[in-house]
């Protein structure tokens, strides 16, 4: 039985979606000026594909009645129902569904501006929403103010075979093995660890961090606390949060020697969790195809990349902070951190509200030597190659800037985690000294830091003609620069033109103004 309504709005805060049920394709047109490249400019999708599933199978996928319970538990008037683009070929059924079991105001936003992983809080205020249902994978980014609750669409998993391709391709019985998955299949995290508790001596299971702003986990977070490890409670037993995801080491095991069995397909959060554990083998299970392999990813070539980046970032002069997100909580502070710490390396820094990121847009701003994608940890990690400036992290340039942070090889993908209050967080020095060092990549001569000028004592002099020479070098440089510049601006023609009195000018619109005669 197909179940939809006769009309529907997608919102996603750059495009409005106006979906009929007669047509089976539905055409995304969007705007130019926030279009990520010409490519999406106009996405065919399949909207309308709920004929293939009953509606106990969409009910169960989309957990229904959960989310029913607590739009009435929480007394929510206008619900916004964000669906990424692979399931907005539901939207509509989970819609009409759903208004069918309460009273509320639904709606649906389409992806988000930046990231169909992130709460699109934007698009959600946009249209006056009391609380967002997130469907889908989620990078679990606290948000700022929405209540969210997050229902990740599971998929099914043969819990068997894939027991199988673990013992398989790790017969050491005696190996510490992690298992994590991504969100849409983490309810099988603990129906694997059934399977394999008798057979591994340090078998250990993930759960989800939820955020502390969602008024309900989800079914599928795994949370046991009986299958956190497979040791006894111990005192000793070490606790980590990697990657939205927080489990316990057996005493005398260390992050280092496990095995991470990872449940899901290549992508974003695999890219994140080798990165961020990037000395732990990996096995991935993709239950899709059913392929287990081991991973072969060089994380050596990989942080020598990201070590580049570093270096790009301290001989940048200019560096601009652009926003990836305007949802998740601490957006604020992290970019107040980065002004702080580019001003304190002696750099000039600006802020940038882009939208979707584009190497077309980038590329407008040529005169800044390097960006700062401020994101959600699963798209905080660009490939920068085909954009004209490099595009780094925050932890990157915190490296770059701060000189009391050094280059361990342990990599942050959270700006969260170098926000005060987090164990990670390093506070920058106070009147940091001026440091001259040679870089890496222009075997050139380079100053980090600026010297401090705050010298109230009579025998100033000397930091007084050296601030006077600097300012100069400063002005220098920028004529420099503009100098070379292909275009410069329209010509001024300076005491060629004649001055003329103002005079008023044109009322109107561009297509009737009241000086044309009809």
């Amino acid at each position: 039985m197909q179940r939809m309504i006769p009309h529907a709005v997608v919102h996603d805060s750059m495009r409005m979606l106006h979906r009929h049920s007669s047509s089976a394709v539905t055409e995304f047109r969007m705007m130019l000026a926030f279009s990520s490249s010409d490519d999406v400019m106009m996405t065919k999708l399949n909207v309308i594909q709920q004929g293939l599933a009953g509606f106990t199978e969409l009910s169960k996928k989309y957990e229904l009645k959960r989310c029913a319970e607590w739009i009435r538990d929480h007394n929510f008037v206008r619900v916004a129902l964000q669906f990424p683009d692979q399931l907005l070929g539901d939207s509509v059924s989970v819609l009409s569904s759903l208004q069918e079991m309460v009273t509320a105001n639904i709606f649906i936003l389409g992806d988000t501006s930046y990231g169909s992983c992130c709460v699109d809080e934007v698009a959600g205020e946009h249209l006056q929403a009391d609380c967002i249902i997130h469907y889908g994978p989620a990078c679990l980014s606290p948000t700022q103010r929405l209540p969210v609750l997050y229902v990740f669409a599971s998929c099914p998993v043969d819990i068997k075979h894939a027991a199988q391709q673990l013992e398989s391709l790790c017969p050491d019985y005696s190996k510490p093995v992690l298992l994590m998955a991504e969100t849409s299949y983490q309810h099988a995290v603990d129906s694997l660890y059934d399977e394999l508790k008798g057979k591994y001596n340090g078998l250990v299971t993930s759960q989800l961090k939820m955020p502390d702003d969602v008024h309900e986990k989800s079914a599928d977070s795994g949370e046991k606390s009986d299958n956190l490890s497979s040791g006894k409670a111990d005192t000793q037993i070490s606790t980590f949060c990697k990657c939205s995801r927080c489990f316990q080491l057996p005493p005398g095991v260390s992050l280092n020697e496990c095995l991470v069995f990872f449940i899901g397909q290549e992508g974003l959060v695999l890219t994140n969790f080798m990165m961020t554990m990037n000395k732990c083998g990996f096995l991935t299970y993709d239950p899709a195809t059913k392929i287990c392999r081991q991973e072969s990813l060089n994380v050596n070539k990989a942080l020598m990349k990201r070590y580049y980046m570093i270096e790009c970032a301290k001989d940048a002069s200019i560096v601009g902070i652009v926003v990836g997100t305007l949802g998740i909580s601490g957006t604020r502070d992290i970019i107040a951190h980065l002004r702080l710490l580019v001003r304190r390396a002696g750099k000039k820094c600006y802020t940038f509200v882009v939208g979707k990121l584009s190497v077309a847009k980038l590329a407008n701003f040529m005169e800044v030597d390097v960006f700062v994608l401020v994101a959600c940890p699963l798209n905080s990690l660009l490939d920068s190659s085909e954009f004209y400036r490099p595009v780094v992290t925050p932890y990157e340039m915190e490296v770059a800037c701060n000189q009391a942070r050094e280059w361990t090889g342990d990599y942050l993908t959270d700006f969260q985690e170098l926000l005060p209050g987090s164990a990670n967080y390093i506070q920058t020095t106070e009147g940091a000294t001026d440091t001259t060092y040679v870089s890496l990549i222009s075997n050139k001569l380079r100053r980090l830091g600026c010297s401090s000028g705050e010298d109230d004592g009579p025998n100033s002099a000397s930091l007084i003609l050296r601030s006077d020479a600097m300012g100069v070098a400063s002005v220098e440089m920028a004529g420099d620069y503009l100098a070379q510049r292909s275009w410069k601006g329209l010509e001024q023609k300076l005491e060629n033109t004649p001055i003329e009195r103002v005079r008023e000018g044109r009322r109107g619109l561009a297509m009737s103004y009241t000086h044309e005669t009809e």
